[in-house]
């Protein structure tokens, strides 16, 4: 997708939050709705986005928030029935909006119909949920067991990776880069992290976030 796209963020809590920080941070315009007064108070102190009070299933508030206007809708809550009630009523006003919905591991099947991605935070952070809002530039197994996150990352020019070998980049222990950059090779110490290729790479949860960090800046 547009590397500058305009976000409409249901949930400002340290999800939400964390989540629009980096999307601002990487120049998406953001919007935050945010129905709890004393958490949209303390958004808008931080100066990161547009920070909306109110009910995110509202059509009033969804309205007010530009979501005619906006490319993605993230539902971010804490409550995954929430976020699916956010992303259909987007659609319905929408209907050519990418929808995400923050869900628990156990629902993500029965959810897929109804929205373009899930994410589950708790294990993989807000980085991974950033980059799921605003694309496919990095993609997860879903059906991986236990904690560990099987991913197919797409460097990122100027990161701190791109364009080294894997001896020279050092990602934090609970770090594999499993495949070579067209995926026919298991991936070597000499294997280069080319811009605009992407690796198969497994990472522990805790880790997630620095390993984005250094794979697409």
């Amino acid at each position: 997708m547009s590397t500058d796209l305009d976000v409409v963020v249901a949930g400002g809590g340290r999800v939400g939050f964390q989540a629009a920080s980096i999307l601002t941070e990487r120049g998406h315009r953001v919007t935050i709705i945010e129905r709890d007064e004393a958490t949209s108070s303390a958004i808008a102190d931080e100066w990161l986005a547009t920070v909306i009070e109110g009910d995110a299933t509202d059509p009033s508030i969804l309205d007010q928030a530009d979501v005619e206007g906006a490319d993605v809708v993230a539902a971010l809550t804490g409550e995954s029935g929430l976020n699916l009630a956010v992303c259909l009523a987007a659609t319905e006003l929408s209907p050519g909006i990418r929808t995400v919905a923050r869900v628990d591991r156990a629902e993500a099947t029965s959810y897929t119909e109804f929205v373009d991605a899930v994410v589950y935070p708790e294990r993989a952070g807000a980085q991974l949920a950033a980059n799921e809002i605003v694309g496919d530039d990095v993609q997860t197994l879903a059906d991986v067991t236990g904690s560990l996150d099987v991913m197919l990352v797409r460097v990122e020019e100027g990161a701190p990776a791109a364009g080294k070998t894997l001896s020279e980049v050092r990602f934090p222990t609970g770090t594999l880069v499993v495949s070579d950059d067209d995926g026919r090779r298991v991936a070597r110490p000499d294997t280069t992290l080319t811009p605009g290729r992407r690796y198969v790479v497994a990472v522990e949860p805790e880790v997630a976030d620095e390993v984005m960090n250094l794979m697409r800046g």
